[in-house]
């Protein structure tokens, strides 16, 4: 993750792109639980080696930006979900085991929250991001990091709902979509995981004039619609 992140950065310069918007995580918060998470408070103690990759990205990408004058955007997903999604998030396994009759494992006993995030929201906020335009002076630089005021082309941005929701509730909305009832099987915390997520996005908002704005309800139909079809169930 790191070297090809970084083979991206170096393209990025040679080629003099426009700005490069890259993926980050909100695994970078850590087991913080000052919520909702904000950019500007302390992301220095991850619990992952995943979460330790994505700040590793941000922190190269911000050295970049500041060496080379290249604008980089660095964007925190809160778990994101819809048609379409990864085969190893929880969307994804909950529906396929309870197709199948098999158990779902809930961790930490359905102890945990998510803000979770419609994969819409995500597209849009992305493209928004994207075709934003801006420059190193003037009003649409991106933002003044250092101390003696030097304009540094860098920001991160939350994306997420802005809600934080329990995942007991998030499984009883599939349930309902799917027309199953989960079989669960309840586990202890995982390690590397966290209890909590939230997003505050009023950053994202004010940098590109949108906030995410499917719900969950609307969100899980709607994954549910669709996975009823791919599969045909």
């Amino acid at each position: 993750n790191i070297l090809g992140f970084g083979n991206i950065l170096e393209f990025s310069k040679k080629y003099k792109v426009d700005k490069l918007v890259y993926a980050s995580s909100s695994s970078v918060y850590g087991e913080s639980i000052d919520m909702p998470f904000s950019e500007k408070q302390p992301t220095n103690e991850q619990i992952s080696v995943y979460a330790a990759t994505k700040k590793s990205n941000e922190l190269m990408a911000y050295v970049y930006s500041n060496l080379f004058s290249l604008p980089t955007i660095g964007l925190r997903f809160f778990t994101v979900y819809g048609p379409w999604g990864r085969p190893d998030m929880a969307p994804m396994i909950f529906a396929n085991a309870m197709v199948k009759g098999e158990k779902i494992k809930v961790f930490n006993n359905g102890i945990m929250k998510r803000d979770f995030t419609y994969i819409d929201d995500v597209v849009e906020s992305i493209l928004r991001c994207c075709f934003k335009k801006t420059s190193i002076v003037g009003s649409e630089k991106l933002d003044i990091l250092c101390e003696n005021k030097k304009i540094i082309p860098h920001k991160i941005f939350n994306i997420g709902f802005g809600k934080s929701v329990a995942l007991m509730d998030f499984i009883t909305l599939l349930e309902k979509e799917l027309g199953i009832t989960a079989k669960k099987e309840f586990l202890s915390m995982q390690q590397g995981d966290v209890k909590s997520t939230e997003a505050n996005v009023d950053s994202l908002y004010k940098w590109i004039n949108y906030r995410p704005k499917v719900g969950l309800e609307k969100g899980i139909k709607s994954f549910a619609k669709w996975y009823k079809s791919f599969y045909s169930i």
